[in-house]
């Protein structure tokens, strides 16, 4: 079979070298532009469209997927199917009308759960104790084709955004691979999304990042793992944005107002070490904070950041 590919971060990278482990043609990548970068705004090529090049494999970057010659540029590879992981664009109707077989899509959730551009830091987000990946054959409708195979992980208390990613990344792949004969032959049972049970997963902002003290630790807990590596979870002090890359949730209570920076104590047992380090007055407990970084600054550990700032305890964040 001669298959098109769209992908465009990390995560599809798995997904399309499975593609090209298996016996069918990759006769194409489809890939998001290449974007400014870095401080010097360089133009950056996606994850997707090096691997793709180093494969071989020809790449279009098509800035709007519904441009008649995008469409006539990938019709002409006469594809017999599409697969699509993190692409980045929707797939409009004419699109997926071209290949005969379909279009298949790997999604990083158990849906119908979390549809939409986010899915991984909406399932930390929530607290959900197990996420994973479904694929499904795509429609015009945001993520809600009918699903064809499903493989879940467990959420641990320690994983973040970029650590969940790649597990589930491969794990997606992997399913790829074992399902892709049988979807290709039409023999893979597919079964409708349950629509009372939809939720959805909006694209980040970086606003989204920005630290609310009143609320309990554990949600803001849940940010910082949910926000790292991108957009990090920030928190307004002396002028400048202090970013939060790790944290941990504590079950005390100073009385103090909410944003206020409390002494250093060690953290406890589930915390995954014993290191001691300051924590924060939230809305219900204290929020331990592990790692931070100013603006311009290496990212430290709470103690070497109150080292540089003997009057930062008793502050008050997020003013």
């Amino acid at each position: 079979m001669r298959l098109v590919f769209f992908g465009s971060p990390e995560f599809a990278l798995p997904s399309l070298q499975a593609l090209v482990a298996s016996r069918h043609q990759v006769v194409a990548v489809v890939s998001q532009p290449d974007r400014p970068a870095g401080r010097g705004h360089a133009a950056t090529p996606p994850p997707v469209k090096t691997a793709a090049l180093a494969l071989g494999l020809p790449v279009l970057q098509p800035e709007k997927l519904s441009d008649p010659e995008s469409l006539t540029a990938i019709a002409a590879l006469a594809p017999d199917a599409f697969v699509v992981a993190a692409y980045g664009q929707i797939l409009r109707q004419r699109l997926l009308d071209v290949p005969p077989r379909g279009t298949l899509n790997v999604h990083a959730s158990l849906l119908p759960r979390w549809r939409g551009a986010s899915p991984v830091a909406a399932a930390i987000l929530a607290g959900d104790d197990t996420t994973g990946v479904t694929l499904m054959q795509m429609v015009r409708a945001l993520d809600a084709g009918p699903m064809l195979a499903r493989v879940a992980l467990p959420i641990t208390p320690h994983d973040t955004t970029g650590t969940l990613e790649p597990r589930l990344a491969e794990a997606g792949a992997a399913l790829l691979a074992q399902n892709l004969d049988a979807w290709l032959a039409g023999q893979l049972p597919a079964t409708p999304q349950d629509e009372a049970l939809v939720t959805y997963a909006p694209l980040l902002k970086r606003a989204d990042a920005l630290l609310d003290w009143s609320l309990p630790a554990v949600d803001l807990w849940r940010r910082v793992r949910a926000y790292h590596p991108w957009p990090v979870a920030f928190t307004p002090w002396r002028g400048e944005e202090l970013r939060i890359h790790a944290a941990w949730p504590l079950d005390v209570d100073s009385g103090r107002p909410p944003g206020t920076v409390l002494p250093p104590s060690p953290l406890p047992a589930g915390a995954g070490d014993q290191e001691e380090t300051f924590s924060v007055q939230t809305g219900h407990g204290a929020l331990a904070l592990r790692r931070l970084q100013r603006p311009g600054r290496r990212e430290v550990s709470g103690i070497e950041f109150l080292r540089g700032q003997r009057d930062f305890v008793g502050a008050r964040l997020g003013e």
